[in-house]
């Protein structure tokens, strides 16, 4: 069987948005789809191919359109368990366990005690083009229980304020919202980076596609119908269970759990403790969508490419997110001088910042700052922006020829154009 991603991609390409956030939005959602029917040993340890992806661009990036398109294919295969488009920790919480609450509290020991939960799931997907009319702005609280669910095992127990103890048997959480770099600001304060969730997190960035399809010409119902089959397939074949891996994938696997590449970014340190679980999750994912219950070599370069790619544009998922004082400033002027096709003098850029700025000299301070660390660069006419070349990897483990040309960007297209 045809890898289903790249039948989705081509499924979606007279659309506007990225193939990248189409990409994500389809792991997403197999990973949903799948839940916990599916699982990789990794020893006493169980993957499951649950994810939380946040996809992240400026507006009009079409962030909105691929979520909804991926959350309606998934809902004609079957899958129900969507959550509120807004919702508070608690009504999340009763919304996961269903009718699982303990009406009387002095039940609560003989619960804990003899409840057998190794059979049941409670389910969650999250897929909201606005992640944060679900979640809201600064919900440590909500926040931090969305870390601690990602890869829970066994009975959450949670004692609501009525006294009534919700339980949820085998959470099964999966998050897939749209976000701007300033709106991930708000729903995230920076204290947030050392945080659980943050590290549990996926960030993709994308820039916008350039399609304008003025009038989309609705796709057919045999080939939604033929999609819908082939995700119904990939669900039967997870039935079995366990998925496995071949002799060569434990190979490259352990030669990329032993690498020491790191981004340089500190706000990503806690983000690489988890990033092979990451990894697997996605091979996982990879091989179902062959219709395979083994992991190969080829899923592995596979996941581990679509990964590479995206942690190098976190950075630029992020912007100026942070700690420092200045950090909304920061942000601001980049977005501003990234949306300009030309170098801004700082009166330019004051115009865009005069509401978070005390005075025009502070202006002055905080261009020093960027220009210091390599994120803008000075121009007779002004200042323009530091742009990376994102150089595409070919070896044993990424290989660029995976995604798109689209995806992969300028570097990387002659080597793809010489592959085809």
């Amino acid at each position: 069987m045809e890898d289903f991603i790249t039948t989705y991609l081509q499924y979606r390409e007279e659309t506007e948005p990225p193939k990248f956030f189409h990409r994500w939005a389809i792991l997403s959602a197999i990973g949903a789809f799948l839940a916990r029917d599916v699982a990789f040993q990794l020893g006493d340890f169980t993957i499951h191919p649950n994810m939380y992806v946040m996809l992240i661009g400026v507006p009009g990036t079409r962030k909105s359109t691929s979520i909804k398109l991926a959350k309606e294919l998934i809902r004609k295969a079957g899958f129900d368990k969507f959550s509120a488009d807004k919702s508070s920790k608690e009504k999340f919480l009763l919304d996961l366990a269903g009718d699982s609450i303990d009406e009387d509290a002095k039940d609560l020991l003989a619960e804990n005690l003899w409840r057998d939960s190794s059979g049941n799931i409670s389910e969650m997907y999250i897929a909201c083009d606005e992640f944060n009319n679900f979640i809201g702005n600064g919900n440590i609280e909500f926040i931090s229980l969305l870390g601690e669910l990602w890869d829970y095992s066994g009975s959450y127990k949670y004692r609501i304020k009525t006294g009534k103890s919700i339980v949820a048997d085998n959470p099964t959480i999966n998050i897939l919202g749209g976000n701007t770099s300033t709106g991930f600001a708000l729903a995230f304060p920076s204290q947030s980076i050392g945080q659980g969730f943050f590290s549990r997190l996926i960030l993709a960035y994308a820039e916008p596609s350039g399609r304008k399809i003025t009038i989309p010409k609705r796709t057919s119902d045999e080939h939604t119908a033929d999609m819908v089959s082939r995700l119904q397939a990939i669900k039967l074949c997870a039935a079995s269970g366990t998925v496995s891996h071949s002799h060569g994938a434990e190979l490259l696997l352990d030669k990329i759990y032993k690498s020491d590449y790191k981004l340089d970014d500190v706000r990503f340190e806690h983000y690489y403790n988890r990033r092979f679980t990451h990894l697997l999750k996605l091979a996982l994912i990879c091989s179902l969508s062959r219709c395979s219950l083994e992991i190969s070599e080829r899923d592995v370069v596979y996941a581990n490419t679509i990964l590479t790619h995206t942690e190098k544009l976190m950075p630029k998922a992020l912007g100026e997110f942070g700690e420092s004082r200045n950090a909304h400033i920061n942000h601001k002027v980049i977005a501003c001088l990234e949306n300009s096709y030309k170098p801004l003098s700082l009166q330019e850029i004051w115009k865009h910042v005069s509401n978070d700025a005390d005075k025009f000299s502070d202006i002055g301070n905080v261009m020093q700052g960027l220009l210091s660390a390599g994120k803008v660069l000075r121009h007779e006419n002004g200042f323009l922006v530091k742009r990376a070349l994102m150089e595409a990897e070919y070896t044993d483990t990424v290989d660029y020829s995976y995604l798109t040309m689209e995806e992969a960007g300028p570097s990387a297209r002659p080597k793809l154009e010489m592959i085809v």
